[in-house]
C-alpha cells in the first residue's frame, strides 16, 4: 500500500478553534475528523491517521485527503471562559426587542438555504447517509419556518387591553442556557441553541470531541456572522470542543449556568435531571424514544409500510424513527409482506450515494442479544437478521446491519421482548399482530398498549375510520406528537420538533418548543388612571 505521506491531491483542511465571546481561542489539544467513508474503504488507515495527527497536529499529514478538518478542544478554562462570557453577555442581550431577536430565525433559515450543500457535505463526511442529511436539513428548515416564527413570537408576547389595564402575558429568558448535543446527530440538535438565542438568553454549546466538526461549522461560520450582522453583543453565542464528563460537571457546578439542554440516552438523563433540580437549575431533556405505529385494518397498507420503513433510517440509530408496529389481525400478513419487501430493499453502501440509508453499526453485539432474546420468546424472523459488507455481501465482520424484521404474534406478552419494550438504536422493526377480536376491544387495547409505553416521543395511527381516528386523538395521552395518516419522522410547522413524556422527557417531559422551554411566563399589568382600593375591594 502507498504510504499515506505520498498520497495525493491535498485537502483543504478546515480549522475551528474554540469560539468564546465572539472570538477565536487558543487551545492546545485537537480532534481531526477523517472522512467517513475512509473507515468503509481502508479503516485501519482512516484510524492510524486519526491517532498520529492528534499525537502531532503539525503533520503534513493534516492535508491527506482523507482528513475533513480539525476542531481545537477546551480544557477546564476554557469551559469556565465560555460559562463568563455567556453571563456576562446575557443581560445587554434580554433587553434586546423581541422582534429584534426574532429576526434571527428567518436570518438563519436564509442561510441554511444558501449553504445547503456545505451543511449535507458536512455531515456525510461525518457519516451521515446524504438522503439522511437532506432530511435532517428539511427538519431545520420547518422549525424556522415562517409559520413556526410567528407561532413562537405569538407565544412570546401576547397583549390585552382590559379595562383601564394593559395586561401583558410574555415569556422571559432563562439566562444562560447550555447545550449537549449527542454525537448520532450533532448539528441539527445545535442548530436548536438559535432557538433559545432568540429567546433572549446566551448559549454555551458543547461540540461533541468524538465528532466536532459539522457543529463547530454550524455554529462559528453560520450562526456566528448572523449574531454580528444583528448586533448581539459578544458572548451571546459560544461553541467548544470538549470532553463531555468534564463539560457536563462544570456546568452542574457553575451557578452562571441556567438551564442545561441534555440530549442523550434515559437512564444517564434522568440521574442528570436529578443533578440539575439539586443545584437549582432547569434540566431540558431529549432522551431515548421508543415509538410506535399503529396500522388499523382499514389502513392504505402501502403508505403505512412505507411510513414504517422509516424505522431503517440511519440504521435505526435516530430517537424519533419507528421502533415497533401494532396491527390489526386482519391486515397482518398483507403489512409484513410489504414491510418486508420494502426492508429487503434497503442497502449499505457509501454515504455520498443518494439511494443509500443505512449507516454502519460499530457495537452490533446487543442486536444479536435482541433476536436471541426475542427468538425465546416466540418472535419469528420475517428478514433480514445478518452483518453485511459495504456491498451489501452478508459478512460476519461487515460493519452494516440488514434491516431486520421479527414476527410477534400476540399483544399481551409483547413487552416481555425487550425489542418491543425498550429502544434499540438499531434496524430492528418487530410487528406485533394481535390475536383476533371485536374491533371495539381492540381498539381499547392499543390505545393502551400505546399510553402505558414508558417512552413518549412520538406515536403514529394508520386507519381511514374517522372514529378510530376520533378515539385515537383523544385518548392518547403519552407522547409529543401524534402523527395520523404522515411520515413518522417528517417535520411540521406549528408543531413541536422534540418533546416527550416519561423516559424520553423525565418528570418535565413534554412537547419542547426549545424557544419556549428556555424561557418561563410572566405577566405584567400596566394600569392607567386605577385607584388601588378599588383594585383590591372592587368599586
Amino acid at each position: 500500500m502507498q504510504p499515506l505521506e505520498e498520497r495525493v491531491p491535498e485537502s483543504k483542511l478546515r480549522s475551528y478553534k474554540l469560539y468564546i465571546a465572539g472570538k477565536d481561542v487558543d487551545s492546545e489539544e485537537w480532534v481531526y475528523t477523517v472522512e467517513s467513508r475512509s473507515l468503509l474503504e481502508d479503516v485501519f488507515t482512516s484510524v492510524g491517521l486519526k491517532r498520529e495527527l492528534e499525537r502531532n497536529p503539525d503533520s503534513e499529514l493534516a492535508h491527506h485527503p482523507y482528513v475533513a478538518g480539525r476542531c481545537a478542544v477546551a480544557g477546564d478554562a476554557a469551559i469556565a471562559l465560555a460559562s463568563e462570557a455567556a453571563a456576562a453577555a446575557a443581560p445587554g442581550w434580554a433587553a434586546v426587542p423581541l422582534d429584534r431577536r426574532m429576526r434571527l430565525g428567518s436570518m438563519f433559515r436564509e442561510a441554511l438555504i444558501r449553504q445547503q450543500q456545505t451543511f449535507t457535505d458536512m455531515l456525510v463526511a461525518e457519516g451521515h447517509p446524504v438522503s439522511l442529511a437532506r432530511w435532517e436539513l428539511s427538519c431545520l428548515l420547518q422549525i424556522y419556518s415562517d409559520e413556526s416564527l410567528g407561532w413562537y413570537r405569538q407565544q412570546m408576547h401576547t397583549e390585552i387591553a382590559h379595562g383601564d389595564r394593559r395586561l401583558i402575558v410574555r415569556r422571559q429568558p432563562d439566562g444562560v442556557v447550555a447545550f449537549h448535543p449527542p454525537q448520532n446527530a450533532p448539528a441539527p440538535s445545535a442548530a436548536l441553541a438559535v432557538l433559545a438565542v432568540m429567546a433572549g438568553n446566551a448559549v454555551v454549546v458543547r461540540a461533541p470531541r468524538s465528532i466536532a466538526l459539522s457543529t463547530m461549522w454550524l455554529l462559528r461560520d453560520v450562526v456566528g456572522p448572523l449574531l454580528e450582522e444583528i448586533g448581539a453583543p459578544p458572548g451571546v453565542l459560544n461553541a467548544i470542543c470538549a470532553n463531555p464528563g468534564r463539560t457536563l460537571k462544570h456546568w452542574l457546578e457553575d451557578p452562571l449556568i441556567d438551564d442545561i439542554f441534555y440530549i442523550g440516552g434515559s437512564t444517564e438523563g434522568l440521574r442528570f435531571q436529578e443533578q440539575c433540580v439539586a443545584r437549582g437549575k432547569k434540566p431540558i431533556l431529549e432522551l431515548a424514544g421508543n415509538d410506535g405505529i399503529v396500522v388499523w385494518r382499514d389502513a392504505d397498507v402501502p403508505r403505512a409500510a412505507e411510513a414504517i420503513c422509516e424505522a431503517f433510517y440511519g440504521s435505526g440509530q435516530i430517537c424519533m424513527v419507528p421502533n415497533y408496529v401494532l396491527v390489526h389481525p386482519e391486515v397482518a400478513d398483507r403489512l409484513i409482506a410489504e414491510i418486508a419487501a420494502c426492508a429487503q430493499a434497503i442497502r449499505p453502501g457509501y454515504p455520498e450515494d443518494s439511494d443509500v440509508l443505512l449507516s454502519p453499526v460499530r457495537r452490533s453485539e446487543r442486536f444479536f442479544d435482541l433476536l436471541r432474546q426475542s427468538y425465546e420468546q416466540g418472535g419469528r424472523l420475517v428478514t433480514g437478521g445478518r452483518r453485511v459488507e459495504v456491498d451489501g455481501t452478508p459478512s460476519e465482520t461487515g460493519v452494516f446491519l440488514q434491516p431486520t424484521v421479527l414476527r410477534i404474534d400476540g399483544l399481551a406478552d409483547a413487552r416481555k421482548h425487550d425489542v418491543v419494550r425498550q429502544e434499540t438504536f438499531f434496524p430492528l422493526l418487530p410487528v406485533v399482530v394481535l390475536a383476533p377480536a371485536r374491533d371495539g376491544d381492540l381498539l381499547d387495547h392499543l390505545i393502551d398498549f400505546v399510553n402505558t409505553n414508558e417512552y413518549g416521543l412520538r406515536n403514529s395511527l394508520w386507519a381511514e375510520s374517522e372514529s378510530v381516528i376520533a378515539a385515537f386523538v383523544q385518548r392518547i395521552g403519552n407522547g409529543g406528537l401524534l402523527k395520523i395518516n404522515d411520515s413518522h419522522i417528517g417535520f411540521l410547522p406549528y408543531l413541536p420538533s422534540h418533546g416527550g413524556t416519561g423516559l424520553t422527557g423525565g418528570a418535565f417531559g413534554e412537547a419542547n418548543y426549545p424557544m419556549l422551554k428556555t424561557s418561563h411566563l410572566q405577566g405584567v399589568s400596566v394600569a392607567r388612571d386605577v385607584r388601588p382600593r378599588d383594585a383590591v375591594f372592587g368599586s
